[in-house]
């Protein structure tokens, strides 16, 4: 693969990124957040309001659009912030509810408990609690993810049995288990079904603890998050309290907090273009014409001073031209690389069209835009791998063309052959492209074209 192609996938692969991120960080995430601490008719809760302050000041931080926070609720404020929450929540991508506070369950039902409650009979649970069914179906309209964290599965509030119409019911313990959850719901409690959870020693519970530890992770899913909370319950109270979840999830990945945006991908630097060889040539030095003795010179003898005098040294071929270096872009082309860049392929074209040494050699010494520097290098040797070489001479003083590797292998092609060749690749280099060149590279009837051939698709990145 072409590092051109790398390229290109590199961006996309970024771009891609950039934009699952940026959709998760488009969604509305919304709280709401109740803490009850202080109860007129059952024991109070220490860190109810610290778990709850907490919470909610980790939600404002994470940057969820909405979180109304309340402390100490009584029945008729309980029902009405949920009532508001419903419409706050309303076409919601996110929504989330948290509830530090006693909780409780008769006859098969979870209920939250106000501050105010007064819980005498079976039947008063109706007036004067929350119950957990309320708050689930003020989610309904919520369109990813709906969590309800409980932190209300403590002892029972109100010692003693219920009396109802000479019945006795017992209110037990923690809360019970959900049968029935709507989809896309998550109802997480601090324990398990029918066993407590415990306020705690420091100044938040275990439960709230682990959820200010792991639930802002960002990009992290929800279901993980709540499996880490739960082995991190279990290990701060030594297995007593076991964390539980009711409710499923479909296959995405739904954190609470969206991954960080992605760094730009920037490509990695093209390693210089080395300068080559401009053609893999067999260079044949001619050594000095000897002349033959005059006939009146016997042996070994030296020739005349004369006879030498004629006899002249060959020249030394000329150095195989060699680009020069091409100089730092101007100031201008660096601050503005895309106009750059848009000038030097306007002026490639027109080299292709016309191509000569010099013209490319300047074009090389004031191009600014970096990747066109391996085109430009690929023009300047289709020009050069062909031009004639100097003639050398041999011993009988004939010049002598070298010839190039590739010429020695090829038989020379008839002159009108070279001539219509030449012709063409004139024309295809004034419109060049992929398809012209493969054709052109079929049909090819003269050899000394085909190296200019094959430096004019390079030229062109194929």
């Amino acid at each position: 693969m072409k590092l051109r192609d790398l390229l290109v996938c590199g961006f996309c692969l970024a771009a891609g990124v950039l934009f699952t991120t940026a959709t998760v960080a488009a969604d509305r995430r919304v709280a709401l957040v109740i803490g009850n601490s202080t109860y007129k008719n059952a024991s109070s809760l220490p860190n109810t309001i610290n778990d709850s302050t907490a919470i909610a000041a980790l939600f404002k931080s994470v940057g969820f659009e909405v979180v109304i926070s309340r402390a100490d609720l009584g029945v008729v404020d309980f029902k009405r912030a949920v009532r508001e929450f419903l419409l706050t929540a309303e076409n919601s991508d996110i929504a989330v509810v948290y509830y530090a506070g006693h909780g409780v369950e008769i006859g098969g039902t979870n209920y939250l408990v106000p501050v105010d409650a007064k819980l005498g009979r079976d039947y008063d649970v109706e007036d004067e609690a929350v119950a957990l069914d309320r708050i689930i179906w003020a989610l309904q309209s919520v369109k990813r993810l709906r969590l309800i964290l409980l932190d209300a599965c403590r002892d029972n509030p109100f010692p003693g049995k219920l009396r109802s119409a000479g019945i006795r019911s017992t209110m037990k313990g923690g809360l019970a288990k959900i049968e029935d959850v709507s989809a896309d719901t998550l109802v997480a409690y601090a324990a398990k079904a029918g066993s407590v959870s415990y306020d705690g020693d420091g100044g938040n519970s275990p439960y709230a603890t682990a959820l200010i530890k792991h639930l802002a992770e960002p990009g992290l899913d929800i279901r993980i998050v709540l499996g880490r909370v739960r082995d991190e319950v279990i290990s701060m109270t030594g297995g007593r309290q076991e964390p539980f979840i009711y409710g499923s999830l479909g296959g995405a990945t739904i954190p609470l907090v969206p991954a960080p945006a992605a760094k730009k991908i920037e490509p990695e630097p093209a390693p210089p273009v080395a300068v080559a060889k401009l053609e893999s040539t067999t260079t044949v030095r001619a050594s000095p014409p000897v002349t033959p003795p005059p006939s009146n010179v016997v042996g070994n003898s030296a020739p005349p001073a004369q006879a030498l005098a004629k006899v002249e040294p060959a020249k030394p071929l000329p150095p195989t031209p060699t680009p020069p270096t091409p100089k730092p872009p101007p100031p201008q082309a660096a601050a503005d690389p895309a106009l750059a860049c848009n000038r030097d392929e306007q002026r490639l074209a027109r080299l292709r069209s016309d191509p000569s040494r010099d013209a490319i050699t300047s074009f090389q010494r004031e191009l600014s835009c970096e990747r066109l520097k391996a085109q430009v290098q690929r023009l300047f040797e289709s020009i050069a791998a062909t031009e004639p070489r100097p003639p050398v001479p041999t011993v009988d003083n004939t010049p002598k063309v070298v010839p190039t590797q590739q010429a020695q292998a090829q038989p020379i092609p008839a002159e009108d052959a070279c001539a219509r060749d030449a012709e063409r690749l004139a024309r295809l280099r004034a419109d060049p492209s992929a398809d012209a060149i493969t054709r052109f590279e079929r049909e090819l009837g003269c050899e000394h074209i085909r190296p200019q051939l094959r430096r004019l698709r390079e030229s062109l990145g194929l």
